[in-house]
């Protein structure tokens, strides 16, 4: 069930930004110009804090992909607060990292620094936190690889027998 506020002029239409999420994941490109967009803009829901996030996203991956990594961040605000949302974006592109993933492990830090008593982590002599890629940190916290370096000698015996074996062709050459 939705609550939706009443309109007073006639024929007025409001349209809710989040109602239309799924289907625009599918098509980004009706995003830009959509009249939900619009009236997210004038209601204070799509800041500038948004636009930015979604400039640069766009930049980096893409129109068609960095608009879908928007809408992603947009329904995290089913799940997580507007205002977290908000400070999830700010955080993510100080630091350029421009995922959905990013802006809601961001968003989830902002929601739990909220529950947690206040730490200032300047006082306590430690650099202030960034966001690592999860893929970055993988690559370093992998073992050594000690397997040995693939070898094609067994192609290379194949071809010399294709020699010897009475053929007018010989490697190398055109036929």
């Amino acid at each position: 069930m939705a609550r939706h506020e009443r309109l007073i002029a006639k024929g007025a239409v409001r349209l809710e930004l989040d109602h239309y999420l799924e289907v625009l994941v599918r098509k980004p490109g009706a995003f830009p110009g959509s009249t939900a967009l619009e009236q997210a803009r004038s209601a204070g829901k799509f800041t500038p804090v948004h636009d930015a996030w979604w400039t640069q996203a766009m930049k980096i991956h893409g129109e068609r992909d960095g608009t879908r990594a928007l809408i992603e961040v947009l329904l995290l605000g089913r799940h997580i607060t507007h205002e977290h949302v908000v400070a999830g974006l700010a955080a993510a592109l100080r630091a350029g990292a421009m995922t959905a993933d990013a802006v809601a492990l961001e968003a989830r830090k902002a929601a739990q620094s909220e529950t947690e008593p206040a730490r200032d982590a300047r006082a306590l002599g430690q650099p202030p936190a960034t966001v690592t890629s999860l893929h970055e940190w993988r690559l370093a916290h992998l073992p050594p690889d000690a397997r040995p370096l693939p070898s094609v000698s067994h192609y290379d015996k194949l071809l010399r027998r294709r020699r010897t074996s009475g053929s007018d062709h010989r490697e190398g050459e055109a036929q």
